[in-house]
């Protein structure tokens, strides 16, 4: 609203225009859902962040306990996998979560190109199940090479 505004004590007040009242934010296209407490986690999303997308991107630290979790989730089930929820509420994980993640940052949509071959999605799956395995351990290595926390 623009214009003069009359308060109780019958002054005028002029509400001016602001940007931010003009400008109607959409949700993101994609929100990624990562675990901000796993030092390889936050490694990579910084180089994701880094990243100028036309493609809105929010990013969300589930681990964060004040952070809101899509509906019908735990904490421990986005925890334990990438995921990557779409802007009409889908949400993916694992491979076809990077794809999608993938296709939206520049420098990296070549890679989303080659899931789109037959049975890459498949092959990628399996080797992030296989990591998954190993997480635990490659962790601890990046909490060394982080060095202490302040």
């Amino acid at each position: 609203m623009v214009g003069p505004i009359n308060t109780e004590q019958n002054q005028e007040l002029y509400v001016l225009p602001s940007p931010q009242a003009e400008t109607i934010q959409a949700p993101p296209a994609l929100t990624v859902l990562y675990d901000g407490a796993c030092p390889l986690c936050r490694r990579e999303i910084g180089i994701y962040r880094n990243l100028q997308s036309d493609t809105p991107i929010c990013f969300a630290d589930v681990s964060d306990a004040a952070a809101s979790l899509p509906a019908g989730t735990t904490r421990q089930q986005l925890m334990a996998r990438f995921h990557v929820q779409r802007q009409d509420g889908e949400l993916l994980s694992g491979a076809r979560a990077f794809l999608v993640l993938w296709a939206a940052l520049p420098g990296w949509r070549w890679l989303a190109l080659a899931g789109r071959l037959p049975g890459a999605t498949w092959v990628m799956e399996r080797t992030y199940r296989l990591f998954l395995r190993g997480r635990p351990m490659l962790q601890r290595w990046a909490s060394r090479l982080d060095g202490p926390t302040p």
